[in-house]
């Protein structure tokens, strides 16, 4: 059995990422998740603002760890890889310097799905099911199936996913939270596309530093969230991109540009 990645840059500085293993439904071996996080890290090395990550195979997006592969690894026996990557892929897809958007297209599981919840973005289409099964093989989550899904969806859902094992279904995480858009089927890797080319007209700078005020505000006290929040601002808003930025847009205001005719946002059905 093999699994095969495929890299594409659909966009100047939008690489697509996709995976698929047939023999395995989209299983995640070690050598697929170690393969992975090297692509990103080349990716984001090469220029990448915006990474999405889809899946080749009808009906999966990601799916849990290859179970044979932990096996081994406990017994002694060899495996595909060296597993590292469940641990580096989620930091390339949280680092400041890209935008992670994980296009969903099929069912997503355990590992799997612990890595679209690491994701910035997630885009789902709307038959899409979610699930963390560890309790069903004796195991608990490990890389954020509760931790980060619990910061996503809440304490009620995350609880009822990671003790009974069962799917939940996209549209019911997107009321919750956990996704930020719902699509057709077939639609999710172009409506990824789509925040992508928008993502990449914005500033490094300042979506870096979003991202850095993202990923403490959730785990601080409000008052060193201000804070820290305060600190990456300032440091920001003395680069060339912000007062540029500010310097056109109070122009275009001036002219008698409006918030809402400067920045189009006809094309996302629930602004």
């Amino acid at each position: 059995m093999t699994h095969s990645l495929t890299l594409d840059w659909p966009l100047d500085r939008i690489a697509v990422l996709t995976f698929s293993d047939s023999g395995r439904g989209n299983q995640l071996c070690w050598a697929a998740v170690d393969d992975m996080a090297a692509q990103l890290r080349e990716c984001r090395e090469a220029g990448a603002r915006v990474v999405v990550l889809a899946s080749g195979l009808p009906g999966h997006w990601f799916e849990h760890a290859w179970l044979r592969d932990l096996g081994n690894g406990l017994e002694g026996r060899e495996q595909t890889g060296a597993g590292t990557g469940w641990f580096t892929v989620p930091k390339e897809l949280g680092h400041e310097e890209i935008i992670s958007i994980a296009a969903i297209s099929g069912d997503s599981s355990g590992g799997g799905a612990e890595l679209g919840w690491a994701c910035d973005l997630r885009i789902a289409e709307e038959q899409a099911r979610f699930s963390q099964p560890e309790v069903h093989m004796g195991l608990t989550t490990g890389i954020g199936g509760c931790s980060r899904l619990l910061r996503l969806a809440g304490r009620a859902a995350t609880t009822e996913m990671v003790l009974t094992g069962r799917p939940m279904g996209a549209r019911r995480l997107y009321e919750l939270g956990a996704l930020n858009r719902v699509v057709e089927p077939g639609g999710a890797l172009a409506a990824a596309l789509d925040y992508a080319a928008l993502l990449v007209t914005k500033s490094p700078g300042a979506l870096a530093g979003l991202k850095r005020i993202l990923g403490a505000a959730g785990d601080l006290p409000l008052d060193e969230a201000l804070a820290h929040e305060q600190a990456v601002f300032q440091s920001v808003v003395l680069g060339d991109d912000a007062r540029a930025g500010m310097r056109d847009t109070q122009q275009a205001y001036d002219n008698g540009a409006s918030v809402a005719s400067r920045h189009d946002y006809s094309r996302w059905s629930d602004a």
